[in-house]
């Protein structure tokens, strides 16, 4: 079976920017990194990642393309992770982020699932909208305010010296 993605570039500005990719269900995600990459026009040398998403595009799990964990967690890698492990009729979004420093942020969205063409090489870019701009969209990372414990300043406590390792209650050789 063949998935097709539309890959929306993460933008505040007024003309949408995406491309509808065909890929098997079968590839990788390492796969379809490689075609929104060369889709969008980056050189593909670059840190990104995959997280699976909810319906509210919240996001969850990351399948990263290296491993830069130092063996300290599991970490799962897109040259291991077929699409179809993480993308379904029941799981349409992804969340793809390429080049960390920079944070070009994607939405991808399986919208169908057909049969192989006989007469198709696969991935196939099927459309492209929009170009893509020279800098990628600037993010605003304010969090939202939640009620929480601490509402204002003066709900911290003021009163810790770090230099006195006595009031911290933690082992100080805990490494």
């Amino acid at each position: 079976m063949i998935y097709r993605f539309r890959v929306i570039l993460d933008n505040d500005t007024k003309d949408d920017i995406f491309r509808d990719i065909e890929i098997r269900q079968t590839d990788t995600l390492e796969d379809l990194h490689n075609s929104i990459t060369q889709s969008f026009g980056f050189d593909g040398s670059e840190m990104a990642s995959f997280y699976r998403s909810d319906d509210q595009w919240n996001q969850g799990e990351e399948i990263s393309l290296f491993d830069m964990s130092e063996g300290l967690n599991e970490v799962k890698l897109m040259n291991e992770t077929r699409i179809d492990d993480i993308a379904d009729a029941e799981n349409t979004k992804l969340i793809y982020v390429y080049d960390f420093f920079n944070m070009w942020t994607f939405f991808v969205e399986l919208g169908e699932i057909v049969e192989v063409s006989e007469s198709t090489d696969y991935p196939n870019l099927l459309y492209v909208h929009g170009q893509i701009p020279t800098e990628a969209p600037q993010k605003n990372f304010e969090a939202e305010h939640t009620g929480g414990d601490y509402d204002t300043e003066e709900d911290f406590n003021d009163d810790l010296d770090p230099s006195n390792y006595d009031d911290l209650d933690f082992d100080t050789n805990w490494n």
